[in-house]
Protein backbone atom coordinates (compact mmCIF):
# COMPACT_ATOMS: atom_id res chain seq x y z
CA UNK A 1 0.00 0.00 0.00
CA UNK A 2 2.98 2.18 0.28
CA UNK A 3 4.47 2.12 -2.30
CA UNK A 4 1.59 2.55 -4.22
CA UNK A 5 -0.10 5.34 -2.14
CA UNK A 6 3.35 7.56 -1.20
CA UNK A 7 4.32 7.96 -4.62
CA UNK A 8 1.33 9.87 -5.91
CA UNK A 9 1.88 11.86 -2.86
CA UNK A 10 4.95 13.04 -3.76
CA UNK A 11 4.22 14.02 -7.40
CA UNK A 12 1.55 15.94 -6.36
CA UNK A 13 3.45 19.64 -6.10
CA UNK A 14 3.96 21.86 -9.64
CA UNK A 15 7.13 22.83 -11.15
CA UNK A 16 10.69 22.37 -9.57
CA UNK A 17 8.80 20.85 -6.29
CA UNK A 18 7.27 18.28 -8.59
CA UNK A 19 10.24 17.36 -10.05
CA UNK A 20 12.31 17.10 -7.37
CA UNK A 21 9.74 14.96 -5.73
CA UNK A 22 9.91 12.81 -8.47
CA UNK A 23 13.27 11.90 -7.82
CA UNK A 24 12.32 10.92 -4.61
CA UNK A 25 9.91 8.60 -5.93
CA UNK A 26 11.55 6.81 -8.27
CA UNK A 27 13.89 5.28 -5.31
CA UNK A 28 11.11 4.16 -3.33
CA UNK A 29 9.56 2.55 -6.61
CA UNK A 30 13.08 1.01 -7.06
CA UNK A 31 13.51 -0.02 -2.93
CA UNK A 32 13.83 -3.81 -1.93
CA UNK A 33 13.78 -5.82 0.80
CA UNK A 34 17.38 -6.06 1.89
CA UNK A 35 17.31 -2.45 1.58
CA UNK A 36 15.60 -2.59 4.79
CA UNK A 37 18.40 -4.82 6.87
CA UNK A 38 20.90 -2.27 5.67
CA UNK A 39 18.55 0.16 7.61
CA UNK A 40 18.30 -1.94 10.12
CA UNK A 41 21.89 -2.04 10.49
CA UNK A 42 22.33 2.12 10.61
CA UNK A 43 19.91 1.91 13.80
CA UNK A 44 21.71 -0.66 15.97
CA UNK A 45 24.68 1.15 15.75
CA UNK A 46 23.95 4.17 17.72
CA UNK A 47 21.65 1.72 19.95
CA UNK A 48 24.81 -0.34 21.08
CA UNK A 49 27.07 2.35 21.75
CA UNK A 50 24.53 3.86 24.35
CA UNK A 51 23.61 0.62 26.20
CA UNK A 52 27.66 -0.15 26.21
CA UNK A 53 28.92 3.08 26.62
CA UNK A 54 26.23 5.31 27.72
CA UNK A 55 25.01 2.99 29.87
CA UNK A 56 27.65 0.38 30.79
CA UNK A 57 30.57 2.89 31.32
CA UNK A 58 28.01 5.58 32.57
CA UNK A 59 27.43 3.32 35.83
CA UNK A 60 31.61 4.05 36.64
CA UNK A 61 31.37 7.89 35.55
CA UNK A 62 29.99 10.42 37.93
CA UNK A 63 27.40 12.50 36.87
CA UNK A 64 28.80 15.19 33.81
CA UNK A 65 27.49 18.62 34.74
CA UNK A 66 26.36 20.83 31.78
CA UNK A 67 27.66 24.80 31.06
CA UNK A 68 24.20 25.94 33.23
CA UNK A 69 25.83 23.79 35.73
CA UNK A 70 22.99 21.44 36.01
CA UNK A 71 24.04 17.98 36.38
CA UNK A 72 22.82 15.16 34.98
CA UNK A 73 23.46 10.74 34.34
CA UNK A 74 25.73 9.42 32.23
CA UNK A 75 23.43 7.92 29.51
CA UNK A 76 21.56 11.11 29.23
CA UNK A 77 24.65 13.28 28.21
CA UNK A 78 25.54 10.25 25.37
CA UNK A 79 22.19 9.67 24.08
CA UNK A 80 21.45 13.17 22.08
CA UNK A 81 24.81 12.56 20.91
CA UNK A 82 24.08 9.26 19.35
CA UNK A 83 21.37 10.58 18.38
CA UNK A 84 22.69 13.78 15.84
CA UNK A 85 25.10 11.01 15.18
CA UNK A 86 22.57 8.75 13.79
CA UNK A 87 21.38 11.18 12.26
CA UNK A 88 24.44 12.03 10.42
CA UNK A 89 25.56 8.84 9.64
CA UNK A 90 21.75 7.91 8.01
CA UNK A 91 22.05 11.12 5.94
CA UNK A 92 25.95 10.64 4.98
CA UNK A 93 25.13 6.84 3.81
CA UNK A 94 22.85 7.48 1.04
CA UNK A 95 24.42 11.04 -0.07
CA UNK A 96 27.83 9.83 -0.27
CA UNK A 97 28.55 6.34 -1.46
CA UNK A 98 25.11 5.68 -3.02
CA UNK A 99 24.88 8.99 -4.78
CA UNK A 100 28.40 8.48 -6.44
CA UNK A 101 26.98 5.36 -7.55
CA UNK A 102 24.38 6.57 -8.91
CA UNK A 103 26.09 9.62 -10.41
CA UNK A 104 29.59 7.85 -11.58
CA UNK A 105 29.14 4.50 -12.60
CA UNK A 106 25.24 4.09 -12.60
CA UNK A 107 24.55 7.29 -15.08
CA UNK A 108 21.11 7.55 -13.38
CA UNK A 109 21.07 11.00 -13.42
CA UNK A 110 22.04 11.12 -17.08
CA UNK A 111 19.18 9.77 -18.33
CA UNK A 112 16.96 12.09 -15.66
CA UNK A 113 18.32 15.10 -17.37
CA UNK A 114 17.09 13.92 -20.57
CA UNK A 115 13.78 15.05 -18.93
CA UNK A 116 12.88 18.58 -17.70
CA UNK A 117 14.77 18.20 -14.42
CA UNK A 118 17.47 20.06 -13.45
CA UNK A 119 20.41 19.08 -11.15
CA UNK A 120 19.62 21.13 -8.24
CA UNK A 121 16.22 19.35 -8.23
CA UNK A 122 18.09 16.01 -8.76
CA UNK A 123 19.96 16.99 -5.56
CA UNK A 124 16.78 17.96 -4.08
CA UNK A 125 15.49 14.76 -4.50
CA UNK A 126 18.25 12.24 -3.39
CA UNK A 127 18.38 14.85 -0.03
CA UNK A 128 14.66 14.34 0.75
CA UNK A 129 15.20 10.38 0.28
CA UNK A 130 17.79 10.71 2.29
CA UNK A 131 16.04 12.56 4.87
CA UNK A 132 13.61 9.48 4.84
CA UNK A 133 15.59 7.19 5.68
CA UNK A 134 17.40 9.76 8.67
CA UNK A 135 14.06 10.23 9.67
CA UNK A 136 13.51 6.75 10.50
CA UNK A 137 16.50 6.39 12.50
CA UNK A 138 15.84 9.54 14.23
CA UNK A 139 12.02 8.87 15.48
CA UNK A 140 13.25 5.00 16.22
CA UNK A 141 16.06 6.32 18.31
CA UNK A 142 13.98 8.80 20.46
CA UNK A 143 11.84 6.45 21.29
CA UNK A 144 14.08 4.41 22.75
CA UNK A 145 15.29 7.53 24.61
CA UNK A 146 11.95 8.18 26.17
CA UNK A 147 11.42 3.98 26.53
CA UNK A 148 15.02 4.24 29.00
CA UNK A 149 13.75 7.84 30.70
CA UNK A 150 16.68 9.56 28.90
CA UNK A 151 14.79 11.81 28.22
CA UNK A 152 10.42 13.13 28.01
CA UNK A 153 7.98 12.47 25.23
CA UNK A 154 7.37 16.27 24.91
CA UNK A 155 11.17 17.07 24.37
CA UNK A 156 11.51 13.98 22.14
CA UNK A 157 8.58 15.69 19.90
CA UNK A 158 11.01 19.05 19.78
CA UNK A 159 14.37 17.10 19.29
CA UNK A 160 12.81 15.32 16.12
CA UNK A 161 12.78 18.21 13.60
CA UNK A 162 15.93 19.11 15.01
CA UNK A 163 17.57 15.38 14.13
CA UNK A 164 15.86 16.24 10.54
CA UNK A 165 17.44 19.75 10.33
CA UNK A 166 20.99 17.95 11.16
CA UNK A 167 19.97 14.67 8.63
CA UNK A 168 19.11 17.86 6.19
CA UNK A 169 22.86 19.72 6.74
CA UNK A 170 24.90 16.30 6.42
CA UNK A 171 23.03 15.32 3.47
CA UNK A 172 23.75 18.52 2.05
CA UNK A 173 27.46 18.22 3.18
CA UNK A 174 27.68 15.00 1.44
CA UNK A 175 26.51 15.40 -1.70
CA UNK A 176 29.13 18.60 -2.31
CA UNK A 177 31.60 15.99 -1.27
CA UNK A 178 30.58 13.47 -3.80
CA UNK A 179 30.68 15.53 -6.79
CA UNK A 180 34.13 16.01 -5.65
CA UNK A 181 35.75 12.96 -4.99
CA UNK A 182 37.48 11.05 -7.73
CA UNK A 183 36.73 7.36 -6.53
CA UNK A 184 35.97 4.87 -4.45
CA UNK A 185 38.97 4.92 -2.83
CA UNK A 186 38.52 8.10 -1.30
CA UNK A 187 35.70 6.91 0.70
CA UNK A 188 38.22 5.23 3.41
CA UNK A 189 38.80 9.35 3.97
CA UNK A 190 35.22 9.93 4.08
CA UNK A 191 35.15 7.07 6.92
CA UNK A 192 37.86 8.22 8.62
CA UNK A 193 36.30 12.14 9.19
CA UNK A 194 33.36 10.53 10.04
CA UNK A 195 34.69 8.90 12.71
CA UNK A 196 36.27 11.32 14.10
CA UNK A 197 33.83 13.57 14.21
CA UNK A 198 31.90 11.04 16.09
CA UNK A 199 34.48 10.61 18.55
CA UNK A 200 35.47 14.08 18.96
CA UNK A 201 32.13 16.49 18.68
CA UNK A 202 31.79 16.67 22.52
CA UNK A 203 29.93 13.21 22.04
CA UNK A 204 31.42 11.48 25.14
CA UNK A 205 33.15 14.25 26.93
CA UNK A 206 32.57 18.13 27.32
CA UNK A 207 33.92 19.97 24.48
CA UNK A 208 35.47 22.02 27.94
CA UNK A 209 37.49 19.08 29.16
CA UNK A 210 39.62 19.38 25.85
CA UNK A 211 42.54 22.40 25.75
CA UNK A 212 41.30 25.77 24.05
CA UNK A 213 42.73 25.30 20.81
CA UNK A 214 41.35 21.95 20.56
CA UNK A 215 38.12 23.09 21.96
CA UNK A 216 38.08 25.80 19.42
CA UNK A 217 37.88 22.95 16.36
CA UNK A 218 35.66 20.72 17.72
CA UNK A 219 33.11 23.97 18.44
CA UNK A 220 33.37 24.68 14.84
CA UNK A 221 32.68 21.21 13.44
CA UNK A 222 28.75 20.43 12.35
CA UNK A 223 28.48 17.19 14.42
CA UNK A 224 29.18 19.26 17.40
CA UNK A 225 26.88 22.01 17.25
CA UNK A 226 24.22 19.30 16.11
CA UNK A 227 24.83 17.56 19.29
CA UNK A 228 24.65 20.88 21.09
CA UNK A 229 21.32 21.38 20.28
CA UNK A 230 19.96 18.27 20.48
CA UNK A 231 21.53 17.96 23.55
CA UNK A 232 19.96 21.28 25.11
CA UNK A 233 16.34 20.05 23.79
CA UNK A 234 17.09 16.80 25.19
CA UNK A 235 17.82 17.68 28.53
CA UNK A 236 15.89 21.00 28.78
CA UNK A 237 18.54 23.14 28.69
CA UNK A 238 17.67 25.36 25.91
CA UNK A 239 19.54 29.04 25.41
CA UNK A 240 20.07 31.49 23.34
CA UNK A 241 23.34 29.77 21.89
CA UNK A 242 21.16 27.06 20.41
CA UNK A 243 19.80 29.43 17.91
CA UNK A 244 23.60 29.50 16.51
CA UNK A 245 23.30 26.22 16.18
CA UNK A 246 20.14 26.18 13.89
CA UNK A 247 22.07 28.99 12.04
CA UNK A 248 24.97 26.94 11.44
CA UNK A 249 23.05 24.01 10.05
CA UNK A 250 20.63 26.08 7.67
CA UNK A 251 23.36 27.49 7.00
CA UNK A 252 25.38 24.29 6.08
CA UNK A 253 22.36 23.04 4.57
CA UNK A 254 22.01 25.45 1.78
CA UNK A 255 25.66 25.95 0.86
CA UNK A 256 25.72 22.24 0.52
CA UNK A 257 22.68 21.95 -1.65
CA UNK A 258 23.98 25.61 -3.77
CA UNK A 259 27.62 23.99 -4.42
CA UNK A 260 26.49 20.02 -4.98
CA UNK A 261 23.36 21.34 -7.89
CA UNK A 262 26.30 23.79 -9.61
CA UNK A 263 28.74 20.82 -9.62
CA UNK A 264 26.19 18.51 -10.77
CA UNK A 265 25.85 20.75 -13.47
CA UNK A 266 29.32 20.75 -14.51
CA UNK A 267 30.27 17.64 -13.90
CA UNK A 268 26.41 16.51 -15.87
CA UNK A 269 25.84 18.90 -18.71
CA UNK A 270 29.53 19.39 -19.99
Amino acid sequence: MLTLVLPRRLVGFEGAARRSASVAQRNIAALKTAYWLVMLGGLLEPVLYLFSIGIGVGQLIEEITLPGGRTIGYAEFVAPAMLASSAMSGALAETTFNFFGKMKFMRLYEGMLATPVRPIEIALGELSWAMLRGSVYSAAFLVIMVLLDLTTAGRALLAFPAAVLVGFAFGALGMTISTLIRGWQDFDMIGAGQFALFLFSGTFVPATTYLPVLRWLVEITPLYRSVHLIRGISTGTLGVVQVVDVLYLVALTGAGLFIAGRRMERLLCR
